[in-house]
């Protein structure tokens, strides 16, 4: 990507109809976290501004194929949001739980609206309280925007001394997108 932003490879992707799948186009971090067991991924950090919940379903699928490619036979999916009734997210989260039970997602197990920290503490999971297969135990942070990904994966690579990589997913060919503050490591 070197310095281009990243609108403008996206929009050249975008043109050429030979790339396009059908499915939306999203983002998926990979990072490998000092005091994470695992692999973590977060998604989407970099392109979906606003996401809808169609598109979050396009979102959670594509970083499911690419945890199943990674090696991971069913990854936990964390959708992330406040547990708070009148927020979009919350029933974002909501939504993309059931259509996970009757297989609208597939190949992953979901849970939420899950805090960040129910999401990757089994600790913080059982002072809460929260019964959870993914809880403490997530594969892929699913985010409800972009701002708060973006933070996320900042945060975790500048202050929690995490290395990662991105790759956006969703055309017929991975398409690696990098920061233009990456060094070449």
């Amino acid at each position: 990507k070197g310095s281009l932003h990243t609108d403008e490879l996206l929009r050249a992707v975008l043109a050429e109809p030979a790339l396009r799948s059908g499915r939306r186009l999203s983002h998926v971090f990979r990072f490998d976290v000092p005091l994470y067991a695992k692999p973590l991924l977060i998604t989407d950090a970099a392109i979906n501004i606003s996401p809808s919940l169609t598109d979050k379903a396009d979102i959670a699928q594509n970083a499911i194929d690419l945890a199943r490619v990674l090696g991971v036979d069913a990854p936990k999916v964390a959708v992330l949001a406040a547990v708070a009734a009148n927020m979009p997210s919350t029933l974002d989260a909501a939504a993309l739980c059931k259509m996970a039970d009757r297989g609208q997602i597939c190949g992953g197990m979901l849970d939420g609206p899950l805090a960040f920290d129910n999401a990757i503490s089994v600790e913080a999971a059982r002072i809460k309280g929260i019964r959870s297969e993914v809880a403490g135990n997530a594969d892929i942070l699913l985010v409800p925007d972009l701002e708060s990904g973006n933070m996320l994966a900042k945060q975790l690579e500048y202050l929690g001394g995490a290395s990662g990589s991105g790759v956006v997913l969703g055309a017929r060919v991975p398409i690696a997108l990098t920061s233009r503050a990456d060094g070449p490591r």
